[in-house]
């Protein structure tokens, strides 16, 4: 008997848990802890949403098993935003389908479409199930670059030319997470012909598409001309309607992709929650006042936070986009390291922030910082931040240092 299972092998140590695990025993000794580490939304739902939810669980024959692939409502629903939002017309039967949030269904995809020994293209740095859905599925993972420039397109033809087996699966995430870096359409036209030569299926994740700033719209692939032949897109309304808790979210485009997907979630699970699919549906069509309010109120913090943090001595690029900032590490400790900076924060500074080391080798020398609380909070972070720094030697003003 092995004692250790096949895929259990294939799953290093989760680095972002030790942080995650040295919070949560600080606040349990009583200790005031700053979390900027997870992207959880410190907002509510709007109330019209609430009102549907608890409308429809009071129904009697509200709680009975679900639809996998997602009640019919909601599923117009989202092809309707598709419409409003991106000019984009989707079938509700054929090309969308219900998740349970953007992770279940990027895991699930994986599952249906992944043979051992496949190899698929995922961004580094990048959200971990990017990579580790289709690790978990069996395929080997080859990375490319973030960072939409030349070096990207340049990885990606070398990936062509000398990987065995062809890679057959891309997955992209702008605005990304954890990088916050995003692109415009022109970079979308570009991919879609490129997986069209190549015979690779795309698979984006445009899970912050409504947290966009400076008045830079974020588009979908789905826009492009013909992308609905190679592409699949994954949305969520965890953030754009301080839902993450509900685990709502959609898988929209090419019709082959859907139905794999949707035939394997029907052996895996019943479908959310009959009453939150119906009040997904409420946030969906109903008054959107909620996502602009969100956008202004997530770019006044990015605003303080890059503000504050300045004068304590640690620059942060402003975020064009998501609820993140990726900061690199102050440069008088950057051989310290993303994981052991982070435990040295919450340690000493009673902040918590994740290690960019956590999304990948190469998201080493950083940290990704979530915008999740409020402005007075933000502030104290950066207070706390300056002392450490200074008892560390690096003084505000003196960037230069190291």
């Amino acid at each position: 008997m092995s004692e250790e299972f096949y895929r259990m092998k294939r799953l290093p140590p989760y680095v972002i848990a030790e942080v995650n695990a040295m919070r949560a025993a600080a606040r349990a000794g009583g200790e005031d802890i700053i979390d900027l580490g997870m992207g959880n939304p410190d907002l509510p739902p709007p109330a019209h949403v609430l009102e549907k939810l608890c409308e429809v669980a009071m129904k009697p024959d509200a709680h009975g098993y679900s639809q996998s692939k997602g009640i019919p409502g909601l599923r117009r629903a989202q092809a309707n935003y598709y419409g409003r939002r991106f000019g984009v017309d989707l079938d509700p039967e054929t090309e969308v389908v219900v998740t349970m949030g953007s992770k279940e269904g990027l895991a699930s995809l994986a599952t249906a479409i992944t043979a051992p020994g496949d190899v698929v293209l995922a961004p580094n740095p990048s959200y971990p199930i990017h990579m580790f859905g289709f690790i978990i599925a069996g395929a080997t993972i080859r990375s490319v670059p973030t960072t939409p420039d030349e070096r990207y397109w340049e990885a990606l033809d070398r990936a062509m030319a000398f990987t065995v087996p062809r890679p057959s699966v891309l997955v992209c995430g702008y605005p990304s997470n954890p990088t916050a870096e995003t692109v415009d359409l022109a970079f979308y036209e570009r991919l879609v012909a490129w997986a069209k030569e190549n015979k690779v299926w795309i698979l984006s994740d445009l899970a912050y598409s409504e947290l966009y700033y400076d008045g830079n719209p974020t588009p979908s692939i789905l826009q492009v001309p013909g992308a609905k032949d190679v592409a699949v897109e994954f949305t969520s309304l965890s953030k754009t309607y301080s839902m993450a808790g509900w685990r709502i979210g959609f898988a929209v485009g090419n019709r082959q992709l859907i139905a794999a997907l949707t035939r394997v979630k029907s052996y895996l699970d019943y479908g959310a929650f009959t009453p939150i699919q119906a009040a997904a549906c409420a946030a969906l069509n109903g008054p959107q006042d909620i996502v602009a309010k969100n956008r202004e109120l997530y770019h006044k913090r990015r605003d303080v936070l890059v503000e504050s943090f300045a004068r304590a001595g640690w620059d942060i690029p402003a975020p064009k986009a998501s609820m993140f900032a990726w900061a690199p590490l102050p440069p008088a400790l950057k051989d310290m390291g993303s994981l052991e900076f982070s435990k040295q924060l919450l340690t000493h500074a009673k902040v918590a922030v994740a290690p960019g080391v956590g999304y990948g080798e190469d998201g080493e020398g950083y940290v990704r910082i979530a915008l999740v609380e409020n402005e007075q909070r933000l502030r104290q972070a950066a207070r706390n931040v300056k002392k450490y720094l200074q008892s560390m030697g690096v003084n505000a003003g003196s960037k230069a240092a190291g």
